[in-house]
């Protein structure tokens, strides 16, 4: 108890200092704090974020920032795509959620400093935050079992809600292990913690997230740590033990065994389900028309998003400018209905209202090959600063990115937007991309 109220303590000073130091700080740390909170807490977040960087700002302070210009043109290209959309409405609704990417970009170049303390100080409360979080979604499905007595609210949306997103709460969570578990000197409560956010990000059950925190950690271990060996090997035990638990824990099993199952040579174009069709990668692909009973996991749906896309640039002249902002949703509807995919009904979504689930195509979809080019760049800047800092936690954030990409249209939300911008500025701003001493 001693040793909380000491930490307490030290934490509170911590702030009250920086608030007087630099209050734009501690609004950017409650914008990413707010993420997971309803859209209108973090809005009104970002706003008091805006509104305090523009009381402080200083003319003499503002500079341009080649890095984060990148976001900010990324945001001005989205703009300029309103001059031919094909869907006005739905690109200036959309606009707005994108926003952030302007906000931050050039918040970030009228800080007078954003040195290495500062962004420490930002990950480490925003690490603690996502913490408080864990416990609250495992307190909050416990009280649940004890009612239900039904273990899937352990797992997955359930856990977080599909407002949420278990992808995108995995994300957050990886990003704030390796703040913990990148520390040069680990306590005994870094430890447990960083067990505690293994064990929640299995157990949201992302098969992407999942193979990439685990590539993460068996990187880190083999080229960044310093630990003796015999931690190493505790750290691989520990790596083979949460693959034994993807085979064991049948939700999680569950979930891998479905693209297992579908992909499989002998099950290409029999896998079923009771009456249900698993459709294969193969079949994504390959076949014309599809039955209402048939049933896209995760890589056969992306691979189907993937060819109507490929259909769409052969039929319309969208190659260098795309659809516009948000604009595909209508002809994502048109390959729905002319290759005769779920259509929804009283309980479900159709595939047909789903958006590519691949932000490289979205982007390309929207804004052309100069959008797409855009974000291939982005993305590759932000692995090469994060290998030159040698900040693991910066590794791990331009990972996760990249293969995030590959299977959600992560900044089309609004969470998405706000997470990405951020963290790019965090540990983009030039003044910071340098090795560091993480202390």
């Amino acid at each position: 108890m001693e040793t909380m109220n000491a930490y307490l303590k030290r934490a509170s000073q911590e702030l009250i200092l920086l608030l007087k130091q630099s209050p734009p700080v501690i609004a950017l740390l409650l914008a990413l704090l707010t993420i997971p909170l309803n859209y209108a807490v973090n809005s009104i977040a970002i706003g008091v974020f805006v509104v305090t960087t523009l009381f402080f700002a200083k003319k003499s302070n503002f500079r341009l920032d080649k890095n984060l210009l990148l976001v900010v043109i990324l945001f001005l290209l989205m703009s300029l795509s309103l001059l031919w959309t094909a869907d006005f409405e739905a690109s200036i609704k959309a606009l707005s959620k994108e926003l952030p990417l302007l906000i931050f970009g050039l918040s970030f170049m009228t800080f007078p400093t954003f040195d290495s303390s500062k962004k420490q100080f930002v990950l480490k409360y925003y690490s603690f935050g996502m913490f408080f979080y864990l416990l609250y979604f495992l307190i909050k499905a416990g009280m649940r079992y004890a009612v239900t007595f039904d273990s899937s609210v352990f797992f997955y949306h359930e856990l977080v809600t599909d407002d949420l997103n278990a992808i995108h709460v995995s994300v957050y969570m990886v990003v704030a292990f390796f703040y913990f578990y990148s520390k040069k000197a680990k306590s005994r409560i870094d430890l447990i913690v960083s067990l505690l956010f293994v064990i929640f990000i299995f157990l949201l059950s992302s098969k992407n997230i999942i193979i990439v925190f685990m590539g993460l950690l068996l990187a880190f271990e083999l080229f960044y740590s310093k630990a003796k060996l015999n931690w190493k090997k505790i750290v691989l035990c520990l790596l083979i033990l949460g693959s034994i638990l993807i085979l064991f824990s049948s939700k999680i099993k569950e979930r891998f065994l479905v693209e297992w199952n579908a992909n499989t040579i002998a099950n290409t174009s029999t896998a079923t389900t009771g009456q249900t069709h698993v459709v294969s990668a193969y079949e994504a692909w390959t076949k014309e028309k599809f039955n209402q009973n048939d049933y896209f996991p995760g890589t056969a749906f992306r691979v189907y998003q993937m060819r109507i896309f490929k259909e769409m640039l052969k039929e319309d002249a969208i190659f260098f400018t795309g659809y516009g902002l948000n604009a595909s949703d209508f002809k994502i509807k048109e390959k729905g209905k002319e290759h005769t995919v779920f259509s929804g009904d009283a309980t479900h979504d159709g595939y047909q209202n789903k958006n590519f689930h691949n932000q490289y195509i979205q982007i390309f979809a929207e804004t052309g090959i100069i959008g797409l080019l855009l974000l291939v760049l982005i993305v590759s800047l932000n692995l090469r600063n994060a290998l030159k800092s040698k900040d693991f936690v910066a590794i791990s954030f331009s990972v996760l990115m990249i293969s995030l990409f590959l299977t959600e249209s992560f900044l089309s939300r609004q969470r998405g937007v706000v997470f990405f911008a951020i963290l790019f500025c965090v540990f983009n701003t030039q003044s910071i991309v340098k090795p560091i001493t993480k202390q």
